[in-house]
């Protein structure tokens, strides 16, 4: 009867944990579907994006390897937060519901672009965007003479050109504070180009498409899947941008980017619509 009973036992034990590893399977195929959405996501709206163009201007003056890392290392940090913040909207509205919000969100972006898509050129390229990114850098550049100058720290006469744009020129002015700010707290640790490029990629990307798309998809599925597809297409983006950014946003059609981008859009609106459908609550 003991024998019986023992080999009773190992049936049920090998039986479950059958189950428990066939119940694995699908988890880890589910968490594969974030993951290529977000990495899809990003590459579709950075790609000759304003965080883009910085990075590729400033890596045709600096070191590359600077430019990457400082370029990196922001976004990587904007990503975390942004998919710490939607893990945390289930916890006040239910999944089903954050789901139905980000597919409806999506359908926005993704009007939104098609709208913009269809009123553009064919040979629209990035030129106006390039042309305000250089503009901000070299003002950047300029109040960092200035702050110099006034330090005792060179002798030079400064450049006397002011920007044509005053928008740029605030934006330049408080990207150079909070730089300085950064090199007072830790300018013996990391190099000022690092700070500046850091904190004008963190600026440039605060309230973007992407991040708030970030959000949305960390709400509505698995986030640690989200950030890791979103760091990676940001690692992917940035790459692009340092070795040959310029060149390659010369010969981008923004029609044809922003029409993908509507596209990718519109999908992961489906993807996540039949998502929230098919959600059962805990």
């Amino acid at each position: 009867m003991s024998l019986l009973k023992l080999t009773e036992n190992l049936n049920i034990a090998s039986t479950d944990s059958s189950k428990k590893s066939t119940s694995d399977i699908p988890d880890e195929e589910t968490s594969k579907s974030p993951l290529l959405m977000a990495i899809s996501m990003i590459v579709v709206s950075e790609i000759g994006d304003k965080t883009f163009l910085i990075s590729a201007l400033m890596a045709m003056s600096h070191s590359r390897v600077l430019v990457f890392t400082a370029s990196f290392a922001s976004l990587a940090v904007m990503t975390v937060l942004s998919g710490i913040v939607g893990h945390a909207l289930p916890t006040l509205i239910s999944q089903r519901v954050t789901q139905f919000l980000a597919s409806g969100l999506f359908i926005i972006f993704g009007i939104k672009l098609t709208k913009e898509g269809l009123e553009m050129s064919k040979d629209l390229g990035v030129d106006e965007e390039l042309a305000e990114v250089e503009e901000e850098l070299e003002v950047t550049n300029m109040n960092h003479e200035m702050s110099d100058l006034e330090g005792g720290a060179g002798g030079a006469n400064p450049r006397q050109r002011r920007p044509s744009n005053p928008n740029v020129e605030k934006e330049a002015k408080l990207i150079n504070q909070i730089t300085e700010s950064f090199k007072s707290l830790c300018g013996l640790v990391l190099h000022p180009v690092w700070i500046q490029c850091f904190v004008m990629i963190f600026l440039g990307e605060w309230g973007d498409r992407s991040q708030i798309a970030t959000i949305a998809m960390a709400a509505g599925s698995d986030y640690w899947a989200v950030i890791s597809g979103a760091v990676i297409g940001h690692g992917f983006c940035t790459m692009a941008a340092v070795i040959g950014g310029k060149m390659l946003a010369s010969r981008i059609s923004m029609r044809t980017v922003t029409l993908g981008g509507a596209f990718a859009f519109f999908v992961f609106a489906i993807l996540y619509f039949v998502e929230a459908l098919n959600h059962t609550e805990n």
